[in-house]
């Protein structure tokens, strides 16, 4: 088996859930998350990728993907409900974003989340070459790095948590605080997307742990473990490359015609998940139409909502109350060939995606919490004329870098509302102010930047850049 100096470890292998009959795979894009962003920097990075491949059973083998070795983890049924589906995102999720939903606790998913995070710990001792760096990610392993440095005390760890992390009031309900903790303390750096969020980390540890910590480093006997906020970022380059295309512009043309050619577009591109504020946005737009401030056919809204974690209750329920809702509002204010609200399920290819970022006038970026939301950022990337306008939630931690944008509180229905109407009706001029700003802050902070900012400080045990741990 070839080993690899540079070893990702997260949740999912990042592709297709189905491989081609020639055994070929392609990489597994989609709307922000993990993928997007570490896929421009493993295509040129020699690196072996430990992961699930999406299915219970069996490993398989996969061929490499771009140069990367996959090498897969089994899940078992059991393994899917109580460890993924569980304490994953029945318990840490709800629970890292606020407790929008309230979080379940069960001795049985906590049981899993163990075994489930030693087997990854077990797959990527056994892939490391010695001294190699491993980069483990989010909330789904967090026991992964002290599980890690037991077996290979060798390796250099670095742990990166794309969602937020919650205040210690939050936190203190977990039944096993204590234990996921100090397996987060088992790497050499813990990454954040913000600085209060290793903020509340360095507080929890304090108190929990009653070890001496600081938001920049925590002393666990004999080592040093660093922490610092590195903002995720995308491959702007890419992104604006491809929105140039003239098959792009094409494209976006076509759609505009198919639209109607509306005044106006609002595009909206979410996961189908509580956090991300889909109903409040639904119901603020719908009051506008019902007042009278926004017309059907002068202005549309296009709103992309991919299924996710459909085994979930939680997931089921408000993907029925999304439907329910945008056949609500078409109803009330659509006609015949020109729906208020075109609601799209399908997880679109890039190129398709970069139209619909051509077209909108408004992009309405709205969760009630978010790490960073990298939606925000592609939108903004794909913008090459340096028009549209962006409505970004505050709570979403692509705010602290994006101050340009017009930011509202989505808890907020009337602040919703209004933010909404003054991104319809921005001056044209200070929409290219404000796009031009965010443009030149994502060229100078793409992907490779966040690459190279955490990777750099996780080489260097003696500093830690004072620049990845400001406030935004």
């Amino acid at each position: 088996m070839r080993q690899s100096s540079l070893v990702v470890v997260a949740n999912r292998l990042p592709i297709d859930d189905s491989v081609a009959p020639d055994g070929a795979c392609e990489w597994r894009r989609s709307p922000g998350g993990l993928v997007s962003a570490l896929h421009p920097l493993l295509r040129h990075t020699p690196a072996t990728w430990v992961g699930w491949a999406g299915g219970t059973g069996p490993a398989p083998r996969l061929p490499d993907v771009d140069g990367v070795r996959m090498h897969t983890v089994p899940l078992s049924p059991d393994d899917l409900r109580d460890h993924y589906e569980g304490f994953a995102n029945a318990t840490l999720w709800p629970l890292y974003h606020d407790a929008v939903e309230q979080p379940e606790y069960h001795r049985r998913w906590w049981e899993a989340y163990q075994r489930v995070n030693q087997r990854f710990a077990d797959a990527t001792a056994e892939v490391a070459e010695p001294g190699a760096v491993v980069w483990v990610q989010d909330y789904h392993l967090q026991l992964v790095p002290g599980l890690l440095r037991d077996l290979r005390p060798d390796l250099r760890i670095g742990f990166f948590l794309h969602v937020p992390f919650p205040p210690p009031e939050l936190f203190m309900q977990l039944p096993r605080r204590a234990e996921l903790l100090r397996g987060m303390l088992g790497a050499d750096l813990i990454g954040f997307q913000r600085a209060h969020a290793a903020h509340n980390f360095a507080q929890l540890v304090a108190k929990v742990l009653e070890l001496p910590a600081t938001d920049r480093r925590v002393d666990v006997g004999d080592r040093v473990v660093r922490v610092g906020a590195f903002p995720v970022s995308i491959d702007t380059a890419e992104m604006a490359a491809l929105a140039a295309r003239p098959d792009v512009a094409a494209r976006a043309r076509r759609l505009r015609r198919d639209l109607g050619d509306p005044d106006h577009v609002i595009l909206s591109v979410d996961r189908m998940d509580y956090t991300k504020g889909i109903e409040q946005r639904l119901k603020a737009y719908s009051e506008l139409l019902a007042h009278g401030h926004i017309k059907v056919p002068h202005t549309v809204l296009v709103q992309v909502a991919v299924p996710s974690r459909e085994r979930v209750g939680q997931y089921q329920i408000l993907r029925d109350r999304v439907e329910h809702q945008v056949g609500r509002i078409n109803g009330e204010f659509g006609r015949v060939g020109e729906p208020a609200i075109h609601y799209l399920t399908q997880p679109p290819e890039r190129a398709e995606l970069a139209a619909l970022y051509r077209i909108a006038d408004v992009m309405a970026v709205t969760p009630l919490r978010d790490g960073m939301n990298l939606v925000a950022k592609e939108y903004v990337a794909a913008r090459v004329d340096d028009t549209g306008t962006l409505l970004l939630s505050e709570f979403a931690g692509a705010a602290a870098e994006l101050p340009q944008a017009y930011q509202v509180n989505p808890h907020d229905l009337e602040g919703l509302k209004q933010g909404l109407l003054a991104a319809l009706r921005a001056d044209p001029a200070d929409a290219t102010r404000r796009m031009r700003a965010m443009r030149a802050h994502l060229r100078a902070n793409d992907i490779r930047a966040w690459a190279r900012s955490y990777l750099s400080a996780l080489d260097d045990g003696d500093s830690l850049p004072t620049r990845l741990t400001r406030t935004g």
